[in-house]
C-alpha cells in the first residue's frame, strides 16, 4: 500500500473574526473568512463550509461507486450536507454533518436498496470517517428520481 501526500496554501490576513483569508484549491483561489452568523466578516466561504464540503465531496463520489457496484441505475447525484456548531460562542464545537443525496436515473421500486447503499456510502467515505467520534455524520433523507 503507497501513503499519499495532499497539500493546499493558503493566506490569511487579520485577527480572528476579523481577518479573511484565500485557499488556493487546484489553481482557483477561494475566499474564506469567519461567518458573519459567528460575528464575522461573512466575505466568501467559511472554514465550516469547507469541512461540510470536502466531507460530502467524498461522499458523493463513493456513493456513486457503491451505487453502480451494487448494479443499481444511477445517472447523477446532488447531495444537500448540512453541519451544525453547538455551544457558540462559549464552548463552540463542528457537532453535526449530515449529508441528503437526491440520485437521478435511480429504479423508484429499489428505493430500499438505495437507502442502504446511501448508509454504506457514509461508513466508507474516508475523510467522513476522519471526523467519526468528533461529529456526529449521518444520512438525512434519500430522494430517487
Amino acid at each position: 500500500m503507497a501513503d499519499l501526500q495532499f497539500s493546499t496554501h493558503l493566506k490569511w490576513r487579520g485577527t480572528g473574526r476579523d481577518g479573511e483569508g484565500v485557499v488556493t484549491l487546484a489553481e482557483d483561489g477561494v475566499v474564506y473568512s469567519a461567518p458573519a452568523s459567528m460575528g464575522g466578516k461573512g466575505v466568501g466561504t467559511s472554514p465550516e463550509e469547507l469541512l461540510i464540503a470536502a466531507v460530502a465531496s467524498c461522499y458523493s463520489g463513493t456513493l456513486f461507486r457503491l451505487l453502480k457496484k451494487a448494479g443499481l441505475p444511477v445517472e447523477q447525484l446532488e447531495i444537500t450536507a448540512e453541519g451544525e456548531v453547538t455551544d457558540y460562542p462559549t464552548q463552540a464545537k463542528f457537532s453535526r454533518l449530515r449529508v441528503s443525496p437526491v440520485i437521478f436515473g435511480a429504479d423508484r421500486s429499489r428505493f430500499e436498496e438505495y437507502a442502504r447503499v446511501a448508509t454504506q456510502a457514509r461508513d466508507h467515505c474516508f475523510i467522513g470517517k476522519a471526523i467519526a467520534g468528533n461529529v456526529s455524520y449521518d444520512v438525512g433523507k434519500v430522494d430517487v428520481k
